[in-house]
């Protein structure tokens, strides 16, 4: 089946109701063997090392891909530079698609970007909705995943984050998705209970290291909330797709996502919050909101390149965890 590139999580309903495979390129890049040569040849390309290093590895995971033709990408709701990355991209013969989310989370316009993206693959609401029956019935197995997290002490944070993350395009096979998942809970009797310690919230964009959540749960603290990654799972139980992908958090503004931030706070009972912000986002500028709005104490990281933990920022998160304790 044709596989098409998108740049963040989109209705992937429709592209499946197409007979397609989408492909989140965030998720090759980070995966590969070596992120950061991807960056690098992004910047031998022509793109300036001020920019964000995933806008960089999407860019890279494209050029390097010999059956990623087509690009959905997000222009409204996700990274700004997504513009760029969407011309450079049609400088080299890709097919992009352009979708955007309203921002103030309009339901008329968003159905009017949905039926746009429906005419460009060919698709009808019947199919489209006939694709949601489906991956909602793998979406529920996550979101048992995501509370067997927060309620029990048998999964990690980061387990937590990789099967929440990967509900962007369910690995290119929701079927084979959903059986790692049964064999993931099935398996969960024989995992011996964690350190239960500090629990925390991380918000934000996925992390561009790899090594956080384990680094944490070394030092007696665990994540048992990841808000972008649960986004992605849409874990609403709503029969109306648009109004699924309206209430789906992460592309509209700081002030709604933190409606939902709150509420996890209050439920999973959280000790603090780690704020993510990749170096060069515009994302950054919300921890000023962040900070004034929550009410449990909130450490802020910044990410730059794909590598491991420096060692300032291992000694933060050492601060963090000993000021919560």
């Amino acid at each position: 089946m044709e596989k098409v590139g998108i740049t963040t999580t989109i209705p992937a309903e429709i592209i499946y109701a197409a007979g397609m495979v989408p492909v989140d390129l965030n998720n090759i890049f980070i995966t590969s063997e070596n992120p950061q040569g991807m960056v690098e040849e992004a910047e031998i390309a022509g793109y300036p090392r001020n920019i964000c290093a995933w806008i960089k590895g999407l860019y890279t995971t494209v050029i390097r891909s010999d059956d990623i033709n087509t690009l959905v990408a997000v222009t409204q709701g996700d990274c700004s530079n997504t513009h760029a990355l969407m011309e450079t991209l049609e400088l080299s013969g890709v097919r992009v698609i352009p979708f955007a989310y309203p921002y103030d989370r309009d339901h008329d316009l968003l159905k009017l970007q949905m039926e746009k993206l429906m005419e460009a693959f060919g698709v009808t609401w019947q199919q489209v909705k006939r694709e949601k029956e489906r991956l909602d019935q793998v979406r529920q197995k996550v979101w048992k995943m995501d509370e067997l997290t927060w309620k029990g002490n048998r999964i990690t944070g980061w387990d937590n984050h990789l099967y929440q993350v990967s509900c962007s395009d369910f690995n290119g096979d929701p079927e084979v998705f959903a059986q790692e998942m049964d064999n993931f809970l099935n398996g969960l009797e024989k995992k011996p209970a964690l350190n239960t310690g500090l629990r925390l919230g991380y918000i934000g964009v996925p992390p561009i290291v790899d090594d956080m959540y384990d680094y944490l749960e070394e030092r007696g603290a665990r994540v048992v909330y990841n808000e972008t990654q649960r986004q992605f799972t849409m874990p609403f139980n709503n029969e109306d797709i648009v109004e699924q992908y309206r209430l789906y958090s992460y592309p509209y503004g700081i002030f709604y996502r933190l409606q939902d931030v709150k509420e996890q706070i209050k439920l999973r009972q959280l000790d603090g919050i780690i704020h993510y912000a990749q170096s060069f986002c515009y994302r950054q500028i919300e921890d000023m909101i962040v900070r004034q709005k929550l009410d449990v104490p909130v450490l802020t990281l910044e990410g730059d390149k794909p590598n491991k933990l420096d060692a300032r920022t291992r000694m933060r998160l050492d601060s963090f965890v000993e000021m919560l304790r």
